[in-house]
């Protein structure tokens, strides 16, 4: 191709390039003068649509679907996400034997109350926490792994999810790890119908009970046992005053309610007591009536001394709660069984237990024969005590007087060899082993000094 030709040639595609663009221009030339600034943002048609006998249309209008509102899909409207406003609960579960206990806590443990909660159990039906304690407890299951599921509540963001349990066959005597979801303070019940213990020992005393701390010189260790009833205690005079231990009580089940319930001055009292130098047993006032409740009893006990260096026994107080105790018309079997689901726990833990009751109560109203292997702590207010079988402790009046507290407080004697030199706190040496000493026991009369 000669030189003119190529001239000609690219004349001509110039001059139709010219041309498309001015062609695409014209079509747009509503947008372009938008753009330039140069229309008052009014429509202007450029060229007329016809309507055809198909019912399309046609045209030179090219930007036409971008004023058709069907042409694109619908716009898509994002639903907001909805905010959901409530309290987060979450659920314990545990079980002893044949029973499946439920608990509905919040984020940081504690049982959720005031609310009639639901679960479901697969295969089985629903329950519902009627009481709105935060609880629902089921026995008599068979032994085997069930699903459970919280049913929604208002006001409540509960877990979608399926939470599963075993269920046991038989009674194991070991520490539940939950029992702090139910223990609760002197806040939460009614004292005067729970905290009713009666001093059993003082049905049968003859009056005969010396009161004098110098009583106690050359018979055994002399030590008292407190209560939230002794009110606030200056330990360090105590100490001074000549006590040598002191058995505090932690805690006790609700004589109506069957509540376990935190005596309202242990931690005062444990405190007090160790760092004033007093070495210090435990002991828990029970109103136990099956062997479940027993363990969950004495479950409550371990959480609550194992972080304290406990040296004398955890003892478990076998007495009348005035005679409408929820405990008080059991028999001598039965409640000799209770008791020793208690003192099975607490050993299995790795501490010295045993029983504190009135001669009339060991004599009577439990069968010691279940429970011989305990430590018994004898209560008996007399110048000398009548009691035929071994004891390990005498409280031997509830009238006497010790600098430091100010109202009458309990006076024991202790017979047994008590190592004090093993930190029983948890993580230190002595927590995992049974403390050290012999049985201690000794008949009436009898002088181990």
């Amino acid at each position: 191709m000669d030189y003119k030709k190529m001239k000609r040639t690219l004349i001509a595609m110039i001059a139709m390039f010219v041309v498309l663009i001015g062609v695409i221009a014209l079509t747009n030339l509503e947008t372009v003068m938008k753009k330039l600034g140069l229309t008052d943002g009014q429509v202007q048609e450029t060229a007329a649509v016809e309507e055809d006998t198909t019912g399309g249309q046609r045209g030179n209008d090219l930007s036409a679907f971008l004023r058709d509102e069907t042409f694109f899909d619908p716009e898509v409207k994002f639903k907001s996400i909805e905010s959901f406003s409530g309290k987060k609960v979450f659920l314990v579960m545990s079980s002893v034997a044949k029973d499946l206990r439920i608990m509905v806590v919040d984020s940081v443990g504690r049982l959720v109350t005031g609310t009639p909660f639901t679960i479901r159990i697969q295969g089985f039906g629903e329950y519902t926490d009627y009481d709105e304690d935060g609880i629902i407890y089921i026995d008599g299951l068979r032994s085997g792994e069930y699903s459970v599921l919280l049913e929604e509540a208002e006001g409540f963001i509960v877990p979608n999810t399926i939470t599963s349990i075993q269920v046991k066959q038989e009674i194991e005597y070991r520490v539940l790890d939950d029992i702090e979801y139910m223990i609760l303070t002197e806040d939460d019940i009614d004292v005067e119908k729970d905290d009713k213990f009666l001093h059993s020992a003082e049905e049968s005393a003859d009056g005969s009970e010396n009161t004098e701390l110098g009583f106690a010189n050359g018979t055994g260790k002399l030590g008292i046992d407190v209560s939230r009833w002794n009110k606030e205690i200056d330990w360090e005079k105590v100490k001074a005053d000549g006590i040598e231990f002191a058995i505090i009580r932690c805690g006790y089940r609700g004589a109506t309610s069957g509540s376990l319930v935190l005596d309202a001055m242990y931690e005062a009292n444990i405190k007090g007591a160790i760092e004033a130098g007093i070495p210090v047993g435990v002991y828990f006032f029970t109103q136990a009536t099956s062997e479940v409740e027993a363990v969950e009893e004495a479950s409550m006990v371990i959480s609550l001394i194992e972080n304290y260096d406990v040296d004398y026994p955890v003892f478990l107080d076998s007495e009348s709660a005035g005679g409408n105790g929820r405990a008080d018309q059991l028999d001598a079997e039965e409640r000799a069984r209770y008791h020793k689901a208690f003192l099975e726990t607490i050993a299995s833990a790795g501490y010295e237990t045993g029983v504190y009751a009135s001669k009339n109560w060991l004599n009577n109203r439990l069968d010691m024969t279940q429970l011989s292997q305990y430590k018994v702590w004898l209560a008996e207010y007399a110048d000398a005590p009548t009691y035929e079988e071994y004891y390990d402790m005498w409280q031997y009046t509830s009238k006497g007087t010790v600098d430091g507290i100010e109202t009458r407080v309990d006076l024991d004697l202790s017979f047994m060899n008590i190592d004090t030199s093993i930190n029983h706190a948890k993580g230190a040496a002595g927590y995992t082993g049974v403390i050290d000493g012999d049985s201690g026991n000794v008949p009436t009369g009898s002088d181990t000094n």
